[in-house]
């Protein structure tokens, strides 16, 4: 009974009904007292007869109907404002309320109304206003991150450079090495922002060549071993599965493949395992790094890859400046494939998938 399509089918039977009805109810009303009228004038005139009565009836007949159905459309339109206005009033409620989005405040909620598809815009609207929300709070973080992040290793520099122009440094090879790893820190969170700029969109720079995705794994995650065993955590490695061949660009594959691995090294406590496998999925390759750490919550496994977003309580590690898994996922799609998140909850481990399509088979 709430659904929009049925509320507007029964509005117009009711309104259609009631001006029916009220032209009914005046023609029965008028039509007798419109022909008594016209008679007692005709018998006043003395002009009395059968085709004068017909003439009376007929006449008073159609002035009846005439009053009756103006009557009748006038009803109706009343109606049909009254019906028309409590529909239209949550999508007003709506118009406004994406208005005032527009104009940067995201906080407007709109009442849920009763019918399913009214609900269902106004639940989206609701909800693009919260993700709006939280998008403007990242947003207004990151500046605040980058800044820090600049303010650092700049703080150091002026350091460096005011007191080599004072006297007190001499500007020696280890001074020079100082100031140079301070302006890396520098290139790599510019190098950082420019290649979350360039994934989301679509702008990625790729040297694309026939490669073994699967060899490639194993050789990014092997990079990695050191790290591991300092963190007494197990690497196990499952890509010797023959070639995945693949056409991609190596040096972003294997960025995609050494953040996940780094990400499941900081979520994954002291005797934990990583584990990165390699097979194939119909006509993909995959490449999946699985780890025994904190895992993530089902609301997370898609937020994760938005950019600057960090799971709450810093999710075991997965907390960095927040876009990592952004650009990975991004090169993943410029090679035409995904990444995605599986995780059993909270606690229970996690598991990134990269897909890539295989290069089709050729013949003997």
């Amino acid at each position: 009974m709430n659904r929009l399509s049925v509320r507007l089918l029964l509005s117009h039977s009711l309104v259609a009904a009631i001006a029916g009805l009220t032209a009914y109810l005046l023609v029965r009303v008028l039509a007798p007292q419109m022909y008594d009228h016209s008679v007692r004038m005709m018998g006043a005139a003395g002009g009395m007869h059968g085709e004068g009565l017909r003439a009376v009836a007929v006449n008073a007949m159609s002035n009846a109907v005439l009053v009756g159905v103006g009557a009748g459309i006038f009803t109706a339109v009343l109606a049909g404002a009254y019906s028309s206005a409590r529909i239209m009033r949550p999508l007003r409620e709506v118009s406004a309320a994406t208005h005032t989005m527009a104009q940067g405040r995201y906080d407007q909620r709109v009442a849920v109304p009763r019918e399913p598809e009214l609900a269902a815009v106004v639940e989206d609207v609701n909800a693009l206003g919260q993700r709006l929300a939280e998008t403007e709070a990242r947003r207004v973080r990151l500046l605040g991150e980058v800044a820090h992040e600049m303010r650092t290793p700049l703080t150091v520099l002026d350091g460096y450079v005011e007191g080599m122009l004072d006297g007190v440094f001499e500007p020696g090879p280890e001074m020079l090495a100082e100031v140079g790893a301070e302006i890396g820190r520098l290139r790599r969170l510019a190098d950082d922002l420019s290649a979350l700029s360039r994934a989301e969109e679509g702008r990625l720079d790729l040297r694309l060549e026939e490669l073994d995705l699967a060899a490639l794994a194993g050789r990014a995650a092997e990079r990695l071993r050191p790290q591991l065993d300092d963190a007494d955590v197990r690497l196990d490695l499952a890509t010797a599965v023959g070639p995945l061949l693949v056409h991609g660009d190596a040096d972003r594959l294997g960025e995609v493949v050494t953040n996940l691995v780094g990400n499941a090294l900081v979520a994954t406590p002291a005797g934990g395992t990583v584990r990165v496998a390699a097979r194939t999925d119909g006509g993909e390759a995959l490449v999946t790094v699985s780890d025994t750490g904190v895992g993530l919550a089902t609301g997370d496994l898609e937020r994760v890859f938005e950019r600057f977003y960090r799971v709450p309580g810093g999710g075991g590690g997965r907390s960095g400046s927040g876009i990592g898994l952004t650009i990975a996922r991004g090169i993943a799609r410029a090679h035409g494939g995904d990444l995605t998140a599986a995780s059993a909850g909270l606690g229970q481990g996690a598991t990134f998938t990269l897909r890539v399509p295989l290069l089709p088979a050729t013949g003997p």
